[in-house]
Order: C-alpha cells, then sequence, then structure tokens
C-alpha cells in the first residue's frame, strides 16, 4: 500500500499545477485568516497600520508577481523546450518536476493571490486594528519568500534545460530506481520458479507501458482465489491485448470476468514508461542522450563519454553487494517475479554508445575501460556480458575506423584482448 501511495504521489507532486495549486490555497486561507487577529488579545497590544500603505504594499505585489510569474512560464517552457531537443524527449518529465522551478512559479503564483485576496478584505473593512497588523506582517514575508526564492530560481533556470543538469536528473532517477530494486527486490514477490508450465495466461484489456503494478491488490486477489500468480509483464514493458499480463496456476474453475478484470486493474498502463519503478528505462534515456551528441549534426563525444561514465556509476550501485539485504523476505509471497536480466540493462546501456561511437577511438577507449570496471566489480554474469560487449564493440569499431594504431590501442584496452 506504501509503494502504491508513493507512485501515485509522486506522479501527483510531478504536475506542473499541483504546487500552485497548493500555494493559492494557503495564500487565500493566509489572507483570511489575518482577520482572526481582531478577535485576540493582540487588539490591545500591536501598533496602528496605516491602511493606505498597506494597500499601496499589495497593490505593488500585485502588479508585479502577475508580470515575474508569465516570465517564469515563459522561461521554464524554454528550458523544456531546450532540455528534449539538446537531450532526450524522454527527459521531459524529469525536467517538468524540478523542484526549484516548480516552487518559484507556485511563491509568485501564491504571492499574487494572496495580495488580491488581501486588498479586497481590506477594501471592503474586513479587518480591524490587529487584522491591519496581521496582514502587514503577513505581506512582509510574503515579500520577502518572493524575493528569496526569485534569487534562487534565477541560479536554477540558468542551469535549467543544459545538457549537463538534465544528464544529472536522468542518472539522479535511475539511481533512484535501481535502489528501489535493491530495497525491494523483485517488487516484493518471490522469485520465479521458471516452471515448465506457465498455466493461464490473462492478457491486457489495453495498449500501452506498464508503469506500475499493484502487488498488494494482486496478492490479495491471489489469497481470496487461491492462486499463484506469476508476472510476465514489469514495469516498462509494453503490453497489448495479445501479450499476457501474467500467468496462475489453480487447480479450480477459470477466472470469471470479474476477476480477470480486478487483475487487470492492478496494472497502472499509459502510453509512456516512467522513470519510477523502471531503472531501464534511465538507461534508456542515457543512451539516446549519447547516440544524439555521436550524431554527425552535433559530434560531441565529450557528452558520449559522460554518458558512459553515468553507466558505470549505474552498474557499480546495481552490482554493490553490501547494499543489497542478503535475506528479504517477501512480501508477496503468491506472487513470482522474474528479474530484470543483467543482458536487457547490457544492450540498453551499452548497444547504441557502441554502434554510433564505433569511429570515435575516444569514445571506444572509455568504453572499454568502462566493461573493465564493471568486470571488475561485478559477479560472473557481469564478467562475462563484459567480455562479450568488450569483443562486440571491438568489432565494430573494426569495421569504422581505418587508422591501424588506433585500433591496434584499442585492441590492447580490450577487456577480452587476452582471450582472443
Amino acid at each position: 500500500m506504501q509503494k502504491n501511495l508513493s507512485f501515485f504521489f509522486k506522479r501527483l507532486v510531478g504536475k506542473l499545477w499541483f504546487r500552485p495549486l497548493i500555494f493559492c490555497l494557503l495564500s487565500i486561507g493566509g489572507a483570511l485568516i489575518a482577520h482572526l487577529a481582531d478577535q485576540s488579545f493582540l487588539t490591545d497590544l500591536v501598533p496602528n497600520i496605516d491602511k493606505s500603505s498597506l494597500e499601496d504594499l499589495l497593490s505593488t505585489i500585485s502588479a508585479s508577481m502577475l508580470v515575474i510569474a508569465i516570465f517564469a512560464v515563459g522561461s521554464m517552457l524554454s528550458a523544456f523546450s531546450a532540455a528534449s531537443s539538446t537531450a532526450t524527449p524522454r527527459s521531459f518529465e524529469l525536467v517538468v518536476a524540478d523542484d526549484v522551478s516548480q516552487n518559484a512559479l507556485s511563491t509568485f503564483v501564491g504571492a499574487f493571490i494572496f495580495s488580491i485576496v488581501g486588498s479586497i478584505a481590506l477594501k471592503n473593512g474586513y479587518y480591524g486594528e490587529a487584522g491591519y497588523f496581521t496582514l502587514f506582517v503577513l505581506t512582509i514575508l510574503v515579500f520577502a519568500g518572493v524575493i528569496l526564492v526569485f534569487l534562487r530560481w534565477v541560479e536554477r533556470i540558468s542551469k535549467l534545460g543544459r545538457l549537463e543538469h538534465t544528464i544529472t536528473r536522468v542518472e539522479a532517477a535511475t539511481v533512484r530506481a535501481f535502489r528501489e530494486e535493491l530495497n525491494t527486490p523483485r517488487l516484493g514477490g518471490v522469485p520465479d520458479s521458471a516452471r515448465a508450465d506457465r498455466g493461464q495466461a490473462l492478457f491486457s484489456s489495453r495498449i500501452g507501458y506498464v508503469q506500475h503494478i499493484r502487488m498488494d491488490k494482486i496478492q490479495e486477489l491471489a489469497e481470496e482465489l487461491d492462486l499463484r500468480v506469476t508476472l510476465s509483464a514489469l514495469p516498462g514493458t509494453f503490453v497489448s491485448p495479445d501479450k499476457s499480463l501474467l500467468n496462475f496456476h489453480s487447480e479450480k474453475k477459470p477466472l470469471s470476468d470479474e476477476h480477470k478484470a480486478a487483475f487487470d486493474k492492478a496494472f497502472v498502463i499509459e502510453n509512456t514508461r516512467s522513470f519510477h519503478n523502471d531503472p531501464r528505462f534511465g538507461l534508456i534515456a542515457l543512451s539516446e542522450i549519447a547516440s544524439r551528441a555521436l550524431s554527425p549534426g552535433i559530434n560531441d563525444p565529450g557528452t558520449a563519454i559522460a554518458i558512459i561514465g553515468s553507466h558505470v556509476r549505474l552498474f557499480s550501485i546495481w552490482l554493490d553487494k553490501d547494499a543489497q539485504p542478503s535475506s528479504p523476505d517477501a512480501l508477496y509471497d503468491r506472487i513470482e517475479v522474474p528479474a530484470i536480466k543483467m543482458a536487457d540493462a547490457f544492450e540498453d546501456a551499452f548497444r547504441p554508445i557502441a554502434r554510433d561511437g564505433a569511429g570515435s577511438i575516444e569514445v571506444m577507449l572509455r568504453l572499454q575501460k568502462a566493461f573493465t570496471t564493471i568486470a571488475h566489480v561485478g559477479d560472473r554474469e557481469a564478467k562475462a556480458l563484459a567480455s562479450a560487449y568488450s569483443e562486440e564493440a571491438y568489432r565494430r569499431a573494426e569495421l569504422a575506423m581505418e587508422f591501424g594504431p588506433d585500433l591496434d590501442k584499442l585492441r590492447s584496452a580490450s577487456l577480452f584482448a587476452g582471450e582472443v
């Protein structure tokens, strides 16, 4: 349940309208709550505040905040467009969810609403002397908050949309997804038994990518129907009516249409993939940035080299045995979940770079060093994959490079060099 709430909360917070709405409600409450001071002991203690000066201050805030909010939206849209064009459109979700920018826009809109509501209440005699003073204090606090937020936002908007910032955001999101996978292996289910009889398949009623799976709901249904369930569609999988979401094993009569619909609703399926529960999507997005940088029109091998470094850090986290629980308790004992395949992750991360960077000695040397590092920190499977991809990358370079000394240097740096 906690994981479901976390997923839906992250999706909600990531919406551009959510925080401005919260700040608007707080602003309206703050402007109206000042009236309560007139009914408290503050009436005889606070100094008198000139009503006209308070009106002028609120008028200044209302006139300036709307302009600044429009300017902020324009700057954010420019940054979003730059992130999509210079990096990858898949990064748009992360750039939009930038906390500093959202908080800044929310503060500007909230201050505008606060000044409008305060001005209306002030001109209609809603406040007494204590209310004037309380509104004055709140207005000064809002004004100071706007200045601080604006200064911080100016520093952030200079980075927002830049390629380095976008890469950092994508890598950070992928790190969170990997750590979530390490902390709760197989989504909290038990290892896939890989039995020959996969049971009856439940096919998807929708077309799209699996973004989230409500494991608690599937466990509840499995217990109710006395089933063993094997997932066949992990987050990130593209499903359609000819693709199974899961297989179930039961000696009883087939599932009713109602129960099949309940299982189907446990899968959150959207048109696009999400970074939240899908580590492979982060690897794909990073590789897309590298491929774009290696295109002839851009020719930026430095960015591809930076992406290779990101991949090495991500695989090091994934292969860190100390970070993995020794014997994790299965939260859902009736659900068998296949593990993310290391071979698929290698393909997502390294094949596009090896293909598009085959003619660049700088990129290919860095790629070979990356395979050596992963083989050093990884297990037997990782070492075998690193060696295989090292050879594959070298074979690609053989077809793309014509300068013999570059190939000799690349071969000597290759992980598989001692095996061929």
